[in-house]
């Protein structure tokens, strides 16, 4: 069988025409931040809940969080599993953004190689959160290798889909031709298709990218 050869634009572009499109469900910029901590972990279910005590409670604002003590805030967000890490991951990450007086602006002047080293050095907030805070909040271009990414990479034939660190890294040296919004809607696309055909009981081969390979050279 002659496998049919993609790139990472006619990938976006196969996805885009047969996944429907997406948006993040959130209120604010910084419950998108929220949710990239919460969510670590756990599911999707499972955060909304903790979303909606911190709504009730502080409005997802910044300052009303950060003026929470810790023991409430964790219970605030207790649904959430692992709510003790993740309490401190979230008062380390608004702490950080005080810096830039909780203004979303502020903080996009800097670079996004930047940004991402200073997220990358609070403690709870690994490359895939820092990536999607970067992506969908800062409005930084990003590609995200979370798992579901890793998996569809590896189906395609690509040998470095494996770690996070170095199919991001393939996968941007390549340079795709996406705008920001694209590349959030790649990141949609890629999570839909794999809850679609990529866990353990579904089949990839029945899938619209079947038949193909992606060259990231």
């Amino acid at each position: 069988m002659t496998m049919k050869q993609l790139t990472i634009n006619t990938l976006f572009a196969l996805l885009a025409e047969n996944m429907p499109a997406t948006t993040w469900p959130a209120d604010s910029k910084l419950e998108i931040a929220l949710d990239a901590i919460l969510v670590q972990n756990t599911t999707w279910q499972n955060i909304l809940p903790s979303i909606a005590n911190l709504k009730k409670t502080t409005g997802i604002n910044g300052p009303n969080i950060l003026a929470l003590p810790q023991a409430d805030l964790a219970t605030l967000i207790r649904p959430s599993g692992f709510y003790q890490n993740k309490s401190r991951a979230i008062i380390n990450f608004l702490t950080w953004f005080k810096n830039y007086d909780f203004d979303l602006t502020q903080a996009k002047n800097n670079p996004a190689a930047q940004l991402r080293q200073a997220l990358l050095a609070l403690r709870g907030i690994g490359p895939e959160t820092a990536d999607v805070i970067l992506l969908y909040v800062l409005d930084k271009p990003q590609f995200i290798a979370d798992s579901y990414a890793r998996r569809l990479f590896a189906q395609l034939g690509v040998a470095s889909a494996a770690k996070y660190n170095t199919l991001k890294q393939v996968v941007e040296k390549t340079q795709p031709q996406l705008t920001l919004t694209q590349w959030q809607d790649f990141h949609g696309h890629i999570d839909d298709f794999g809850k679609q055909y990529l866990r353990r009981y579904q089949n990839f081969s029945a899938s619209f990218l079947a038949g193909y390979t992606l060259d990231l050279a």
